[in-house]
C-alpha cells in the first residue's frame, strides 16, 4: 500500500465534475479516504455504490458518502457545489449565486479552526478564492483555486496550431480565469525544446482559447469541463502530497508577487501538503505582467462587489 494518505472531502460530489475528481483520485497512485458530500442523497448513493465497485481495481483508496462535519478532520476540502449551469458568456454571471454557497460551506468550517487546504472548483475562482481570504483570514497559500483547465486549453489550441500532439507542448496561462487569461506564447517548448508561435499560429491557439467556454456553455448540455476538471484536481492532488518541485498553475491570493497585492491569479507555484510552498516569479514582457495586472484589478473589483457578511 501507498504510504502517502489524504482525507478527502469533497463538496458537491455527486454533481459532474465532483463526481469526477472522485473517480480521478480513485485511480491515483496515493490511498485517499474520499467523502462525497451533496444535497442529493439519492446521487450521492448511485456514485458510491458504482465507484467502490471499481476501487479495488487501481489501488487501496474509498469512497463513501458523508456529510459537512466530515470536512473538519479532512487534509483536503474540494469546493465544487455551484449553483446549476446556465447560457451565459461569462462565468461572472454565478458570482453573487456562489459566493452564497462558499459562504454557506466554507466560512463555518474555516471559523471552526480547520487548518486543511481548500481547493475551489466553484466559478468565478479568483474572485470567490480572493473573497473568502478578505472574508476570513484564511492561510491564502491554503487556499488554491483550479484553473488549469486554462493551460491544457492553450496546449490543445498550439496543438492544432503546430500540427503536433498537445502531449508533446508545455504551455502556460496565467492571469486571470477568463477574459482577462494571459498565455504565455514565448515560452512554448515542444517535447522540452522552445518554439517560435508566429502571428498566425498564435491566432488559432487565441481562437480556441478564447471560444472554448462561451462555445461549450451554448450547447446548453447541462454539463460543464466535468474530465478535464476532474483529472487536472487529481494532479494538483497528487503534487501536493508529492511535494513536486514541478511548478503547476494554481490561483492563489498575491501578496506583492508579480506586483498584484490582494487578488487571486493564476501563477506557477509549487505545492505541497500545507499548500503553495513557493510561488514561482518568472521573467515577463512589459505586455503580459500588463494583462496580468488588468485581470487581478477584475477580480478585486468583483470580489469587493460580494456583500456577504459586510456591515
Amino acid at each position: 500500500m501507498n504510504d502517502i494518505s489524504a482525507k478527502v472531502t469533497i463538496f458537491g460530489g455527486a454533481g459532474g465534475i465532483g463526481s469526477s475528481v472522485a473517480f480521478n483520485l480513485l485511480r491515483g497512485s496515493a490511498t485517499y479516504d474520499i467523502v462525497i458530500v451533496d444535497t442529493k442523497p439519492n446521487m450521492v448513493t448511485s456514485h458510491v455504490m458504482d465507484m467502490q465497485d471499481m476501487a479495488g481495481i487501481d489501488g487501496f483508496s474509498t469512497v463513501r458518502a458523508g456529510t459537512a462535519d466530515d470536512a473538519a478532520d479532512s487534509d483536503i476540502v474540494i469546493l465544487s457545489a455551484a449553483v446549476p449551469l446556465r447560457l451565459n458568456t461569462s462565468r461572472s454571471v454565478f458570482l453573487t449565486d456562489n459566493a452564497r454557497i462558499v459562504d454557506e460551506l466554507a466560512v463555518p468550517l474555516i471559523g471552526s479552526g480547520w487548518d486543511g487546504v481548500l481547493i475551489m472548483l466553484t466559478n468565478p475562482a479568483d474572485a470567490l478564492v480572493t473573497w473568502l481570504h478578505e472574508r476570513t483570514g484564511f492561510d491564502r497559500r491554503k487556499l488554491l483555486g483550479y484553473t488549469l483547465n486554462d493551460s491544457l486549453r492553450l496546449r490543445t489550441g498550439l496543438g492544432r496550431a503546430l500540427g503536433v500532439s498537445p502531449r508533446r507542448i508545455e504551455a502556460w496561462v496565467l492571469g486571470e480565469h477568463g477574459a482577462g487569461q494571459v498565455p504565455l506564447y514565448d515560452a512554448v517548448r515542444v517535447d522540452g525544446s522552445p518554439v517560435q508561435v508566429d502571428a498566425e499560429q498564435k491566432a488559432i491557439a487565441r481562437e480556441y482559447i478564447e471560444s472554448w467556454y462561451v462555445t461549450h456553455v451554448a450547447l446548453d448540455s447541462g454539463r460543464t469541463s466535468t474530465w478535464s476538471t476532474g483529472r487536472g484536481t487529481a494532479l494538483l492532488v497528487e503534487a501536493m502530497l508529492a511535494e513536486s518541485d514541478e511548478p503547476v498553475p494554481v490561483s492563489v491570493v498575491l501578496d506583492g508577487e508579480y506586483g498584484v497585492k490582494g487578488a487571486s491569479s493564476t501563477v506557477p507555484a509549487l505545492l505541497g501538503r500545507d499548500g503553495v510552498r513557493d510561488i514561482v516569479e518568472w521573467d515577463l514582457s512589459a505586455a503580459e505582467l500588463d494583462a496580468l495586472h488588468t485581470g487581478a484589478e477584475t477580480v478585486r473589483g468583483a470580489a469587493d462587489s460580494i456583500q456577504l457578511g459586510r456591515p
